[in-house]
């Protein structure tokens, strides 16, 4: 059985849902967040918790598609690394956080079917392999819900 993918996948799941030793999931942290306080810059050189949201589904989505042989973005002129906020309503920011959280379940999903072998394939556009990848999503996400949660405090 591909327990190492499994492993992995319950900690994607962890981070996004919750049930985590650290703390606060990726839902938990953007609960209670208004559009409003989502689009506000609370610091001047960084970025708004909704370009976070995007820049994490962003990566998430990446690494899923690097799963079907699509080369991961180079940072250079990838656009997508943060995505600009176009519409600040209610119903945006709702669609950007469940967008987020329908990709994390998928990339879980995905790396639970992942064989233990596959893990160790080089990821297509890197030099590294799957493991590599999928626990740098996990601690990409962590970091920035992290981030979420002292803007939260911030702003709120």
């Amino acid at each position: 059985m591909n327990s190492e993918s499994l492993r992995i996948a319950d900690q994607l799941r962890r981070a996004f849902t919750g049930g985590a030793w650290h703390g606060p999931s990726v839902r938990e942290s953007l609960d209670g967040i208004a559009a409003e306080q989502a689009s506000h810059r609370v610091l001047p050189e960084a970025h708004t918790v909704w370009e976070m949201v995007l820049h994490m589904n962003s990566w998430v989505n990446a690494a899923f598609e690097s799963m079907r042989g699509v080369p991961m973005p180079q940072l250079d002129d990838w656009t997508e690394d943060w995505p600009v906020v176009k519409d600040t309503d209610e119903q945006a920011w709702a669609a950007a956080k469940e967008h987020l959280h329908q990709s994390g379940a998928r990339l879980a999903e995905a790396i639970q079917q992942f064989t233990d072998a596959n893990l160790k394939s080089v990821v297509p556009g890197r030099t590294y392999d799957f493991y590599f990848l999928f626990h740098g999503i996990v601690q990409h996400s962590l970091y920035h819900t992290g981030q979420i949660v002292l803007l939260k405090r911030a702003a709120l």
